[in-house]
């Protein structure tokens, strides 16, 4: 049970969430479709099932016999706001059946820890963050040995389905157990749902993750209100990191919603192939140009994931991954000597702290994580070491990292209602007897009585990826489009956002109508 309730938290809980007008009656709802997705061959090949799926979408009927069935969820991976709502949406879609959990993520289902969860129970997580119910985890379902784990304990529940509550890797495990589940003869339905605060997991009929809202929402808070000290202040400039492990969809969205003085997207550094000097010597231009006016502070918004865009610093990187790599392990000084000279110039012209955490241990993928690389930091530091040549200038910098905080905040209404629908769907494609899908709901820029919902073969979004040295099935992540509606908007402002100060506070989250809005970028994208 959660902790003693606060005041916000007692409103919250009574909050009820809007299902669209297609799904107010759910007896008579259920999926179809005959649309084939083109699936890649290799791919194919792999997802023998899941590669002949077709995209299903809401279909009407007289009304159909009400099922008693036993169906399991699972939270997996990093945590997102409005992932309780979920479980409430499928709880009350599933009126009649049981609704289990597995505890501890993956792992839960890999060792059979599960619980039966009641609707008081579940009433006491409506619309709040986090994943304390069940609890989560990123235990991969990827070894043959796994697969039989899992099977066997979805086959002794005896489980009509299974519902994964995931990122793009968790949802990449959904439909290779989806495919290991048919070719073993196993009724289990296994479908996932799109979850993640980068915003990277969207396609053409997932217009947006959950979470994505609320933890953007509550990073404009903190931005606007650092913009406003700035102005009071009149002497300080805030470098804010925000989390996004490697698209910049937080950072563009948070800088529609704020204005701030200069916002860096990672993609673009790419796309122009900015070298690190680049960046600080744009920054330091930045700091003239606004001194020239009266100004010595402002507010600069960083990706989390910068860091890997910019060429040197990704040759850098990828470098580092292939030396600790090895077994054995090499001491620090063997490392450095290790690296090419360019790298190892690259390496010596960064803050002494900023090298330390390059050389922190990797992620399950063999990847630097960047969530611990101070990129705020290093940039701060570096824009003050060229300030230092420049007289009559004054420069302070303060540092920021949002990321955890944004993760399981209360989610804004729009993430409650979106996550309460998503739930829904999950049951209509579970009664509906489809396995290998991710659930969507589409026209989310519209009201939500107008919203519609379906569900995309897995199997159709992946494609190919080298890890750890092998090809594996993947969902490609979704990174900003520079030809897209939003980046182009925030491209037209930026300019004058630059220079004047054009700051917008959005203030605390608001639960009213107002926090209905879904994201500024998926409005833009629709006009």
């Amino acid at each position: 049970m959660p902790c003693d309730q606060s005041p916000l938290e007692s409103i919250r809980i009574r909050f009820s969430p809007q299902l669209p007008s297609c799904l107010a009656d759910m007896s008579t709802v259920y999926l179809e479709g005959k649309e084939r997705l083109p699936c890649d061959s290799e791919v194919a090949s792999i997802f023998s099932y899941g590669s002949t799926l077709p995209l299903v979408k809401r279909a009407s009927s007289s009304k159909r016999e009400k099922l008693s069935l036993k169906v399991g969820v699972v939270f997996s991976g990093g945590q997102a706001p409005g992932g309780h709502n979920v479980i409430a949406g499928l709880l009350d879609s599933l009126q009649g059946s049981e609704l289990i959990g597995f505890l501890g993520g993956p792992s839960g289902i890999l060792s059979g820890k599960y619980k039966t969860l009641t609707k008081n129970e579940v009433d006491a997580f409506r619309n709040t963050g986090g994943f304390d119910l069940l609890g989560s985890g990123r235990t991969k379902i990827e070894t043959e040995e796994q697969f039989e784990q899992a099977l066997q304990v979805c086959n002794k529940i005896k489980l009509d389905g299974l519902v994964v509550i995931g990122g793009d890797d968790s949802n990449t495990n959904a439909a290779l157990l989806a495919e290991y589940f048919k070719l073993k003869g196993c009724s289990t339905c296994v479908v996932g749902i799109p979850k993640t605060i980068d915003g990277d997991l969207k396609n053409d009929y997932v217009p947006i993750s959950f979470g994505f809202d609320t933890a953007s929402k509550v990073y404009a808070e903190s931005i606007g209100n650092l913009a406003r000290d700035a102005l009071s202040a009149k002497k300080y400039y805030h470098f804010v990191r925000l989390m996004g492990r490697t698209a910049s969809h937080i950072a563009l969205e948070c800088a529609l919603l704020t204005h701030p003085n200069l916002t860096i997207v990672a993609e673009e550094v790419f796309e122009k192939k900015m070298t690190l000097n680049q960046i600080v010597s744009d920054i330091v231009a930045l700091i003239i140009e606004r001194a020239a006016l009266g100004k010595s502070y402002g507010v600069i918004i960083i990706p989390e994931g910068l860091i890997e865009w910019i060429p040197e610093m990704s040759t850098l990187m990828k470098e580092l991954s292939g030396i600790l790599s090895k077994e054995g392990g090499y001491s620090e000084e063997e490392i450095k000597a290790k690296l090419t000279s360019t790298s190892q110039e690259c390496f010596f012209s960064i803050p002494v702290a900023i090298q330390k955490q390059l050389l922190l241990e990797r992620d399950p993928h063999g990847n630097v994580q960047v969530s611990l690389i101070e990129t705020e930091r290093l940039l701060a530091e570096m824009v003050a070491n060229e300030m230092k040549k420049i007289k009559d200038v004054s420069f302070h910098a303060l540092p920021h990292f949002f990321g955890y905080e944004g993760r399981s905040a209360f989610p804004s209404n729009f993430d409650a209602s979106y996550c309460y629908t998503l739930g829904a769907v999950a049951s209509l494609a579970i009664t509906s007897k489809l396995s290998g899908y991710m659930c969507f709901v589409s026209n989310l820029d519209k009201p939500i009585d107008k919203w519609d919902v379906g569900a995309v073969p897995l199997a159709s979004l992946t494609h190919l990826e080298t890890r750890k040295g092998k090809l594996k099935p993947v969902i490609e992540k979704a990174l900003v489009d520079l030809n897209g509606k939003p980046f182009k908007f925030f491209a037209q402002q930026r300019a004058l956002w630059r220079v004047e100060d054009k700051y917008s506070f959005p203030g605390p989250i608001q639960f009213d109508d107002g926090a209905l809005l879904p994201p500024l970028s998926l409005l833009l994208e629709s006009q």
